[in-house]
C-alpha cells in the first residue's frame, strides 16, 4: 500500500506526502506507461508561480513568445511556420486580457481571438540567472532526485489554444508540473511511433516529430493514424505527470493562462540514445546544407543555433560513443562488486533494489528500465505500482470517445480516471517486425494504382522524403548497433 514505508512522525503543519522519496522514484524508473501523481507538492513555493507572480519576479525582462494561429489545419502548426516576439510577461497578460495598451506594443500584430501565446523551452536557470535562490521553489527531492531543482527545470507559460506539436523527447523521461490553469495531454506509446509519421524535419536535437496534427488529423494521408492507442488526460494545478521515456505527446493549453514547469530525468539508455542522435545529425546537416538554399525549405527548428559543420558533427559522434562504453564498463563493475557481496545481499531483492534507486549506482549510469516498450511492461509489474488516489494511471481512450476528447483529474484524486473498456482506434500490440514492415516509407493501399504501382504524384520523391527514410528510429537505431559494434571490434 502506498505509504507503508517506516518514516518519521510528522512535525506539526508539515505536509505529509503519499510517498516516501525512495518509493516514488521506484514509481518514476520502473512506470512505463503515464501516470499523474497527486498531493505531492503541496508545500512547493511553486505552486505560487502563476503569470502574475512571474511577471512580478522577472521585473520587466523580455521573454521571447512563439505566436501561433488558433485556426486547427490537417497539417501541424511546428515551430518553423509561427511568428515569434520578445515581450515581458506583464505585456502578454495585458494582451490575455485584451488591454487597449496592446494596440502598440510587441502583440499589436496578433489579435487574441485569432492567435495564441506560448513562452515554451524557458530554462529556469537561464531566465532567472541573477535570482538563483528561486531554483529551491521546486523540489524534485521529493521525487527521490536529491539536488535537482529550479536549475535543471524548464517553465512553459501560454495562452488558451497554445500547443507543442506532437511529438518524443530522445533523452529520459518527463516530469511536469502543473502550476496554473489546465493543460491537455494527449499520450501515445512508443509502439505507435510508426502510426504516428516520425519525421527530423523540422530538425532539432532530442525532438522526434509527427506528421500528424493529432488535434485534426488528415486520415487520407495518413491512414494507419487509426492504429493509435491515445491515452488522453487533462492537468490540473498541483498534479505532477510522468510521461514515460519515448511516449509520444501532443500538448495543449485549455485555459486562458497555464504555466507549467517540467524536468527531464536521465536515463542509462540515453547513452546510445545520444549516438543515434550524432549520427542523425551528421545525416541531416549533410544532406540539408547540400540544397539550394533558394528553396526556403525552413528545416531547422528555431531552438536549433545553426547547422553544424561535419567535423563538428563527427565529433559529437566520437564523444557520444565513448560515453557510451564508459557507461558500460561502470555497470558492468558495478554488477562485478554487486555480485561479490556474498549471500546477505542476495537474499533481499527488494532492499537490494531500492539501495540502487538511492545512489548506488554510478553517476550518470542510472537505471535502464526504460529500454523497452509499452507492450513489454507486463501486468504482473503493473500490479506492483500502488496506484489509487495519490496516483492515477493515464488509461486509453476508449474508441467512441472523440479525438479531443479527455477525461479529468480532479486536484484532490476522489474522481479518478474513468474505468473504460480500455479502447483503442486499432491494434494495441504489434511485434518490432510488424512495426519496422509498417514505416511512413511504404505507399498507403489507398495511393496504388490497380497494377500495384504508385500514382505518377508519388514517385517524385523530395530530399525530405529521402531524408525521413534514412533517419527513421528504426533505421537510426540499426545504425547506431552496428557503428558501436564495429567500434567494440
Amino acid at each position: 500500500m502506498a505509504g507503508a514505508e517506516c518514516r518519521r512522525p510528522p512535525a506539526p503543519g508539515e505536509d505529509v506526502k503519499p510517498f516516501t522519496p525512495e518509493k516514488t522514484k521506484e514509481i518514476v524508473m520502473s512506470l512505463q506507461q503515464p501516470a499523474v501523481f497527486c498531493n505531492m507538492v503541496g508545500d512547493w513555493p511553486a505552486l505560487h508561480w502563476n503569470a502574475k507572480h512571474l511577471s512580478a519576479v522577472l521585473d520587466g525582462k523580455t521573454i521571447q513568445f512563439r505566436l501561433g494561429l488558433k485556426t486547427v489545419d490537417l497539417v501541424p502548426q511546428f515551430e518553423t511556420k509561427c511568428n515569434y516576439v520578445k515581450a515581458t510577461l506583464e505585456e502578454f497578460l495585458a494582451w490575455s486580457c485584451g488591454q487597449p495598451s496592446c494596440l502598440s506594443g510587441p502583440f499589436s500584430c496578433y489579435e487574441y481571438s485569432k492567435y495564441w501565446a506560448y513562452a515554451d523551452y524557458k530554462y529556469i536557470a537561464r531566465i532567472f540567472e541573477d535570482k538563483p535562490e528561486i531554483f529551491q521553489d521546486i523540489r524534485w527531492s521529493d521525487f527521490g532526485f536529491p539536488g535537482r531543482s529550479g536549475k535543471e527545470s524548464t517553465l512553459w507559460i501560454g495562452s488558451e489554444g497554445a500547443n507543442t506539436p506532437c511529438h518524443l523527447d530522445s533523452y529520459g523521461c518527463n516530469l511536469v508540473l502543473q502550476v496554473q490553469g489546465r493543460k491537455r495531454w494527449h499520450l501515445f506509446p512508443p509502439g505507435d511511433t510508426s502510426f504516428l509519421y516520425p519525421t527530423r524535419i523540422p530538425y532539432e536535437e532530442s525532438s522526434i516529430f509527427s506528421r500528424v496534427n493529432v488535434a485534426n488529423p488528415d486520415l487520407k494521408r495518413f491512414p494507419e493514424f487509426r492504429n493509435t492507442t491515445a491515452h488522453v488526460v487533462t492537468l490540473s494545478p498541483g498534479q505532477v505527470l510522468l510521461v514515460p521515456r519515448h511516449w509520444w505527446h501532443y500538448v495543449e493549453s485549455i485555459d486562458p493562462i497555464t504555466v507549467s514547469i517540467n524536468s527531464w530525468i536521465e536515463l542509462d539508455a540515453d547513452h546510445e540514445a545520444r549516438v543515434e542522435e550524432a549520427i542523425t545529425r551528421m545525416l541531416v546537416c549533410a544532406i540539408k546544407s547540400a540544397e539550394n538554399p533558394s528553396d526556403g525549405d525552413l528545416w531547422l527548428n528555431p531552438t536549433e543555433v545553426e547547422a553544424t559543420s561535419h567535423e563538428i558533427n563527427l565529433q559529437y559522434l566520437n564523444k557520444a560513443v565513448s560515453a557510451y562504453f564508459k557507461c558500460q564498463k561502470a555497470s558492468v563493475s558495478e554488477q562485478a562488486r554487486s555480485s561479490s557481496a556474498g549471500a546477505e545481499q542476495r537474499t533481499s531483492a527488494s532492499c537490494k533494489r531500492k539501495k540502487r534507486e538511492v545512489g548506488c549506482e554510478p553517476e550518470g549510469c542510472r537505471l535502464l528500465t526504460h529500454e523497452f516498450g509499452f507492450s513489454t511492461f507486463t501486468a504482473e509489474k503493473l500490479q506492483k505500482i500502488p496506484f489509487g488516489p495519490h496516483l492515477i494511471q493515464v488509461l486509453p481512450q476508449a474508441q467512441e470517445t472523440s479525438s479531443m476528447g479527455a477525461v479529468a483529474v480532479e486536484s484532490d484524486a476522489r474522481d479518478l480516471l474513468h474505468e473504460n473498456e480500455g479502447g483503442h482506434f486499432g491494434k494495441l500490440h504489434c511485434t518490432r517486425k510488424q512495426l519496422v514492415m509498417s514505416n511512413d516509407c511504404e505507399t498507403p493501399v489507398h495511393q496504388m494504382d490497380s497494377d500495384s504501382s504508385p500514382n505518377a504524384s508519388q514517385t517524385a520523391l523530395s530530399t525530405n522524403d529521402l531524408l525521413d527514410c534514412l533517419v527513421n528510429p528504426h533505421v537510426i537505431n540499426l545504425v547506431a548497433r552496428l557503428l558501436l559494434e564495429r567500434t567494440r571490434v
